[in-house]
């Protein structure tokens, strides 16, 4: 038993250690990847805040996210998203390789040439409950020297279905 109880332990301090790896700094908004990166590409989502609508037992959080590289044609290296449900703050969550932003975006070879606007037609959540959560969207793309840029984007996602008369 005493093994037993020692091993518990052990593995609950261990994924306490591991658990929100991605963000350190709880006193920052950013987590770790991002902070220190320059901006460089705009990001919005429309609309936001963004209320769910129900079409037979799924909800939907329906909604495009807008990308564009504010002074450089940028190559994508990273795409994704953090979510925000509880108090214990960002957990990771999307992860897109340059090749899967391209195809979501409609932005070939992954290049966000300056200056112009690229969209995320159906970047939807759904799910089988309405619950509220807030996801932070950013890029991560390098210009022609190398060097890294950021955008980001907070959506705002409710929990409450709005109803119209």
């Amino acid at each position: 038993m005493k093994k037993l109880l020692t091993t518990l332990i052990l593995s609950i301090t261990a994924l306490s250690l591991f658990a929100q790896t991605d963000w350190t700094n709880k006193s920052r908004l950013m987590p770790d990847k991002l902070k220190e990166l320059p901006v460089g590409i705009i990001m919005s989502h429309d609309p936001n805040p963004v209320y769910p609508v129900k079409e037979g037992d799924t909800f939907y959080w329906k909604h495009h996210t807008y990308a564009t590289a504010t002074k450089h044609t940028l190559t994508v290296i990273e795409c994704g998203s953090f979510i925000w449900y509880d108090a214990s703050g960002w957990h990771a969550n999307m992860q897109y390789s340059p090749d899967d932003f391209a195809k979501a975006f409609n932005c070939p070879g992954a290049i966000l040439k300056a200056n112009k606007t690229y969209t995320y037609q159906k970047n939807w959540r759904y799910g089988k409950q309405a619950y509220g959560g807030d996801a932070l969207w950013y890029i991560i793309a390098k210009d022609e020297n190398g060097k890294l840029y950021k955008g980001t984007a907070l959506i705002e996602t409710e929990d409450k279905v709005l109803t119209t008369k």
